[in-house]
């Protein structure tokens, strides 16, 4: 069909299951296992309808300035969208125009060379070293630009201060984009570098650590210069990206520090529980600094592991590429949840034991 060869084809991101069956755990896409602050619930409840006749505030000021406010930047510093995957890909659209490859980890989160594909950026690969850090001299190369998370995905692998500052100071030519959607779980956010570096942008979400993947907001944070370029093509795309709801909820649930980090200890301190647990039953993985574990086993393959924990309705993340075919990542759920994991994964082994393939 001739029509077809005007269609820009291309190879989509493939997101974790989303199943939906009464009992199931899903453990499988980084969701938080609590419920938003309660004043998101409040608010909520309280929105009135006929608002909703009109179009949202184009430049989302209530949550731009509330963000503003909490990471102790201008309001011109600060860039919101449609979660995290709606601020990258219009960073993408708007950074890596240069021509010259962009850079990112081999093992790394799977939306970026996915981007790359769609609006034809040329991109290379640098692989993480057998600890499943970056080695920053990779990134001493001539390239059209940088991203990297940190905490990295699917890793949960943590990269200090210097490691970020290195590689931003290596390429002030280009923009160099931290993907800091984990952050919250542990680690320092490279913010403070903001003061040295025009050329960084950082971005985080609302679907981790703050509860509101239902909600899709996320935020972008760098110099007046770059987050202008940002709304140029926003503006240019579509100027109404952040509905009314996810605005006035998004504000309450910045506000309720106190509630935020609360939950994040939870997490915190279920994951290196949890840490323990799987250790006793053989499993290995990187120190994550996420709300994730990365898990592997010498002795059963992940995918078994994964398929006779999809059986018993727990449902984790596995994906047959190089390097990581026979790791499983696990979100962390609540105490129960995983504690149930960890139940399932042990009868799994004591039946393996008792009846040998």
């Amino acid at each position: 069909m001739k029509w077809e060869d005007n269609v820009r084809k291309t190879v989509p991101y493939v997101a974790g299951e989303q199943p939906n069956k009464a009992g199931m755990i899903k453990l499988n896409t980084n969701e938080c296992p609590y419920p938003p602050a309660p004043e998101v619930g409040k608010l909520l409840r309280e929105i009135d309808p006929s608002a909703l006749r009109l179009y949202p505030d184009p430049n989302a000021t209530l949550l731009t300035d509330a963000l503003a406010e909490y990471y102790r930047v201008d309001p011109g510093q600060v860039f919101v969208g449609v979660g995290s995957d709606d601020v990258l890909a219009m960073a993408f659209l708007t950074f890596f125009q240069g021509g010259r490859p962009i850079l990112f980890p081999d093992i790394t989160y799977s939306f970026y060379d996915v981007w790359a594909k769609l609006y034809r950026i040329p991109y290379k690969t640098c692989a993480l070293d057998g600890s499943w850090h970056i080695c920053p001299e990779d990134y001493e190369q001539p390239n059209g630009g940088v991203i990297f998370p940190n905490p990295n995905a699917p890793t949960g692998i943590l990269e200090d201060l210097e490691t970020v500052e290195r590689i931003v100071r290596a390429n002030r030519d280009v923009v160099v984009i931290v993907d800091e959607a984990y952050i919250d779980f542990g680690g320092k956010s490279a913010l403070p570098l903001l003061k040295k570096y025009d050329n960084l942008l950082i971005v985080q979400t609302f679907s981790k650590s703050r509860a509101m993947a239902g909600m899709r907001i996320g935020f972008a944070i760098g110099s007046k210069k770059l987050i202008g370029y940002l709304n140029d093509v926003k503006f240019s795309f579509n100027s109404y990206t952040m509905n009314l709801p996810a605005q006035v909820l998004g504000v309450a649930a910045v506000r309720d520090d106190a509630y935020f980090k609360e939950t994040v200890g939870k997490i915190v301190a279920t994951r290196e529980r949890v840490k323990e647990s799987l250790r006793e039953l053989g499993f290995s993985f990187p120190d994550s600094r996420a709300n994730f574990i990365f898990a592997s086993h010498k002795e059963y393959s992940a995918e078994q592991l994964f398929r006779a924990l999809r059986e018993d309705e727990i449902y984790v993340r596995y994906w047959n590429k190089p390097r990581i075919s026979n790791s499983l990542r696990i979100t962390v759920g609540t105490d129960e949840q995983m504690d149930r994991l960890i139940a399932s994964l042990k009868e799994y082994q004591d039946k393996r034991r008792r009846c040998p393939e």
